[in-house]
């Protein structure tokens, strides 16, 4: 049987890269996977090979950034997989240059795709994720779920990199709110 036979994740940014091989890995576990990606062939293909494998999988193609986007993730894995039990926040890439020479539009973008993004998305989980831990605790059933924040090295610094290490070091401090937060309702939450 596998480990994670049963259960529901969400992946950002897993059309490719770190997120592609996440998505991949916890679909292998037997996850019953969310793909993302900005774009709608990379989201599809990682959906087609889970699904070749036997695997479940539903693509939720879009800029984790919008304001309805979070909304409409956990709406998708509520819809095909009837909850969440894993959470990734993942998405994300690099706008780099020296603090003197970054735009605001660069800090922005930086910011709302690494930080803001993850905020509303786990936000938008919080009511799926406590009703359910509600209902399990009043059963007497001790169910744990996950949520996986990618920091990065550079949240102690990096040079070029204001707005990125200081989103990555802001996902860190979610990451341990978090964790006292919702704690009670038996979700673990770590940042990698």
């Amino acid at each position: 049987m596998s480990k994670l036979a049963g259960k529901s994740a969400i992946v950002t940014g897993s059309g490719r890269g770190i997120g592609r091989e996440v998505a991949l890995k916890l679909a292998s576990e037997g996850a019953r996977v969310v793909i993302n990606d900005l774009d709608a062939d990379p989201a599809n293909e990682v959906v087609e090979l889970i699904r070749s494998k036997g695997g479940e999988a539903v693509a939720c193609v879009g800029t984790v950034t919008a304001s309805d986007f979070s909304e409409r993730l956990v709406k998708t894995a509520v819809d095909h997989f009837h909850g969440i039990d894993i959470v990734v926040n993942n998405a994300g890439y690099t706008w780099d240059a020296v603090i003197q020479k970054m735009t605001d539009e660069q800090w922005y973008a930086i910011m709302d795709c690494h930080l803001t993004a993850p905020f509303r998305i786990l936000r938008a989980a919080y009511p799926v994720i406590s009703a359910a831990a509600k209902a399990e605790a009043a059963e007497g059933r001790e169910v744990f779920r996950k949520i996986v924040n990618i920091s990065s090295a550079a949240a102690g610094g990096n040079a070029g990199q204001t707005n990125y290490s200081v989103a990555k070091a802001g996902i860190l401090g979610m990451t341990k709110t978090l964790s006292k937060e919702w704690g009670r309702l038996k979700v673990n939450v770590n940042a990698v």
